[in-house]
């Protein structure tokens, strides 16, 4: 029952209007279920070929979203299916998403991934390149492809002033695009940032999407 309490937990503190991603990479389906039957209908995976095995594998309602990093190579195994896609960080990633969207006859959920970590370990666009990519003639003829929002991870830090700075900063560049290129859109709403070990801060900074894995299942085992 742990895992059902965990969930249970981390939504009473999270905002009405924050969802949770619960986040089973390498868990397996057992624990996936006890999450579902909790109520947990959301989940969140970085790896294409474990989420199609448990996409074929669990209740066909299952939101699925893809948070890792996609090579444009694996994204027609989850184009039929896969809810929202959280790490676009290429005009080549977008154009393959718009591509295999269209086989598959679906408009795509994308979020556009923003590199706010002083780390260079992490992928996305800075504020020049996405506003390049708006602005592009390949950007405006994708059909298949609806962007809702973006998506950033901060730097794995103690330092919880840089954190509130590097999440403030998605926050402040989302306001800007939501205005300069998306206020006609409705469903461009969504920051998708904060993690176990920093959702609370994400949440301050104006997070409307959280990815929390070892809170809810545990550590990694």
């Amino acid at each position: 029952m742990q895992i059902a309490e965990n969930l249970k937990k981390i939504k009473n503190s999270l905002p009405q209007t924050t969802t949770l991603i619960a986040v089973s990479k390498f868990k397996p389906t057992s624990d996936i279920l006890a999450a579902y039957q909790a109520g947990q209908t959301v989940f969140g995976e970085n790896r294409v070929q474990e989420l199609v095995e448990k996409y074929k594998q669990l209740p066909k309602d299952i939101e699925w979203h893809m948070i890792g990093h996609l090579q444009t190579n694996k994204v027609k195994y989850i184009a039929p299916f896969v809810h929202l896609i959280h790490g676009v960080d290429s005009l080549k990633l977008l154009k393959e998403i718009n591509k295999q969207a269209k086989k598959a006859g679906r408009v795509q959920p994308c979020l556009l991934q923003v590199h706010i970590a002083q780390e260079d370990t992490k992928f996305g666009f800075d504020k020049t390149e996405l506003i390049e990519l708006l602005e592009s003639d390949a950007y405006k003829s994708f059909e298949n492809i609806k962007v809702c929002g973006l998506m950033g991870m901060a730097t794995l830090t103690e330092n919880k002033e840089q954190i509130h700075h590097e999440f403030a900063s998605l926050k402040q560049l989302f306001d800007t695009l939501k205005q300069d290129y998306f206020s006609q859109q409705v469903d461009f709403k969504i920051i998708s940032m904060g993690m176990s070990g920093d959702y609370e801060i994400a949440i301050s900074e104006g997070s409307t999407m959280v990815r929390i894995g070892s809170s809810i299942f545990g550590a990694r085992g």
